[in-house]
């Protein structure tokens, strides 16, 4: 007669047990996904912060196309000279036909740069709107860019075609700041660290920086600065009376941005907000002392150069400032 040994009484916590190690176990290796991606691949915000770096770069080298007066040292496009697309070695533009050239030139690595980061998001990131969103503006504002120009040239330097080339390229530098900062957070929601009312004053500043980046490019395009050394185009405007209007607008502005800077500082629930807003307090006031420095001085090359050096700069700081407006929310568990 064969005898049947009963099954040991712990056997159904045992199973019990098993069951739940195997549960856990799948809660700890869940299917790859990328929503760590964004923060910790350690080649896409290096990649995204050499998209910015030449955006803000070619902004340099445009202002130094214009502020030389090499502006049509290619007199064709896309060719720089009928039959050649490069600088030919009796060209009457002299050494202007090298600034424009360099200027046109960077352009592909400009592009290379934007394809690289979009490239990155897609393949590095969780691939949020608000990484790829921003990165694909930037690879379209390129192509956008490079009709524009073809459109600059061929107009003869128009000064609205002019002004629109440049405020597309700050588009671009805020686009590009955005990526950059955006990749530096986890996915997720957000939650505010400033009161409304503080976002609501900190996007009327920003409108208000945007309004002051147009009035300057009147500015300049109605002061010596058109861009051609031998045919100067502008738009027509007394030189004097806009550059007041753009310095009245500069001064509300920076009363905004002091206000930023106070209302972070006694408002805001952590650092982020305070330091964003402090910078862009620090580049409003080295732009503004740049600003009436070349006024006065009669517009020098060198300090209109570097006052569209910061004008980039200030872009950046304000789209950072939008950014410390909200924080990462807690994850649901």
């Amino acid at each position: 007669m064969s005898h049947r040994t009963p099954l040991p009484a712990q056997w159904p916590s045992a199973a019990r047990v098993s069951l739940i190690a195997v549960t856990t176990l799948g809660q700890a290796a869940p299917p790859t996904t990328r929503t760590d991606r964004a923060t910790t691949h350690p080649w896409l915000r290096p990649i995204l912060l050499a998209n910015l770096v030449v955006e803000v770069l070619i902004v340099v080298t445009g202002g130094l196309v214009r502020l030389t007066g090499s502006g049509l040292g290619c007199p064709s496009w896309p060719q720089c000279v009928p039959g050649s697309y490069v600088p030919v070695e009796h060209q009457a533009q002299g050494f202007h036909k090298y600034i424009e050239f360099g200027n046109r030139t960077l352009t592909g690595l400009v592009s290379i740069a934007a394809i690289a980061a979009l490239v990155a998001v897609w393949r590095w990131s969780d691939r949020r709107r608000a990484l790829v969103l921003p990165a694909g503006l930037v690879l379209g504002g390129v192509a956008v860019q490079a009709v524009l120009g073809g459109i600059t040239v061929r107009t003869g330097l128009n000064p609205a075609t002019v002004a629109a080339h440049f405020l597309v390229s700050m588009t671009l530098v805020a686009a590009a700041a955005s990526a950059y900062a955006e990749s530096a957070l986890p996915g997720g929601p957000r939650v505010p660290s400033v009161p409304a009312i503080v976002r609501t004053t900190a996007y009327a500043t920003i409108a208000l920086g945007a309004v002051v980046l147009a009035l300057g490019t009147i500015v300049t395009g109605s002061g010596p600065h058109s861009g051609d050394a031998d045919e100067p185009a502008r738009f027509g405007f007394d030189p004097r009376t806009i550059s007041w209007l753009h310095a009245d607008a500069v001064m509300l502005f920076t009363g905004l941005v002091v206000a930023m800077v106070l209302a972070t500082h006694l408002r805001s629930t952590s650092s982020r907000p305070r330091d964003a807003w402090r910078s862009v307090l620090l580049i409003t006031l080295a732009q503004g002392v740049v600003g009436y420095a070349q006024y006065l001085t009669k517009l020098p090359v060198a300090l209109v150069l570097i006052h569209m050096l910061l004008a980039t700069l200030l872009v950046i700081g304000l789209t950072y400032g939008a950014y410390s407006l909200t924080e990462p929310g807690n994850q649901s568990d």
